[in-house]
């Protein structure tokens, strides 16, 4: 199995791809490309058994129900709700808010904060994998799954915070041998060297790790009550296992 991360950013300087090989034994970092332009996204992703994207798959329904209100004079805010109350319910979608309660972790707000540029390029890239004949369900039970790397790394018990950024090289080099002592059966090669001085490139693993997970039903899906918001919205696959787990006969 090969499955894909991305950490993708607006622009191509801050996108990071990742290629995780898989076998019965163990995992291998094949490539990593940071950083990315559309093109090396889409034939990743196009190549992938799974591709993990740390970006959200779509908006918010109350947010949209209330754009095109706004746009046609109409907004109305419902009675019994406080101004932030109404304002958080356009905001966040219902992942959003099952994985707040799941990691004590909130999600950026694709409607309200600047990773809505990001999710602008992303919406551009999933029209472009459905004219190449791959739909995305954003429920995440196509090839493309929506993932978080903080929340998947909280769930394995690694740092997941305070590593980004030139000025954290240092504490993202300890989170690489922190992973790689979780993980021993992963195999970064010359390319762990791009993971320690690239928090882009290490998000990218562990998206591809994610990928992983969910490939083999070891993530959060969605429920019955969840999947008509989740295939407009999109939907975190937070792990539910721990590393060893994604390890399997199956490769």
């Amino acid at each position: 199995m090969l499955t894909v991360g991305v950490d993708l950013a607006a622009e191509s300087a801050g996108t990071a791809v990742a290629w995780l090989d898989w076998s019965p034994t163990g995992a291998v970092l094949r490539d990593l490309v940071v950083p990315a332009d559309d093109d090396t996204v889409l034939r990743a992703v196009l190549a992938a058994d799974k591709a993990g994207i740390d970006c959200p798959l779509g908006w918010p329904e109350p947010f949209v129900e209330f754009v095109d209100a706004h746009r046609s004079g109409h907004v109305t805010v419902p009675d019994g709700l406080t101004g932030l109350e109404w304002r958080r319910r356009l905001a966040y979608r219902c992942t959003d808010a099952v994985v707040l309660e799941a990691t004590g972790q909130r999600p950026l707000s694709v409607a309200a904060d600047r990773i809505g540029h990001t999710a602008m390029r992303c919406a551009a890239l999933l029209a472009r994998l459905a004219q190449h004949g791959r739909p995305v369900d954003r429920t995440g039970a196509g090839v493309v799954v929506e993932v978080y790397p903080a929340a998947s790394l909280r769930h394995w018990e690694l740092t997941h915070r305070g590593y980004k950024r030139s000025r954290n090289v240092a504490s993202l080099g300890e989170l690489v041998d922190s992973l790689l002592a979780a993980a021993p059966w992963l195999d970064l090669g010359p390319l762990a060297a791009t993971c320690r001085r690239s928090d882009h490139a290490f998000d990218a693993v562990v998206a591809a790790l994610s990928a992983r997970a969910a490939a083999l039903g070891l993530a959060t899906r969605p429920d019955e009550h969840q999947a008509r918001l989740a295939s407009a919205e999109g939907w975190i696959a937070i792990p539910t296992s721990p590393l060893a787990a994604l390890l399997s006969p199956r490769s």
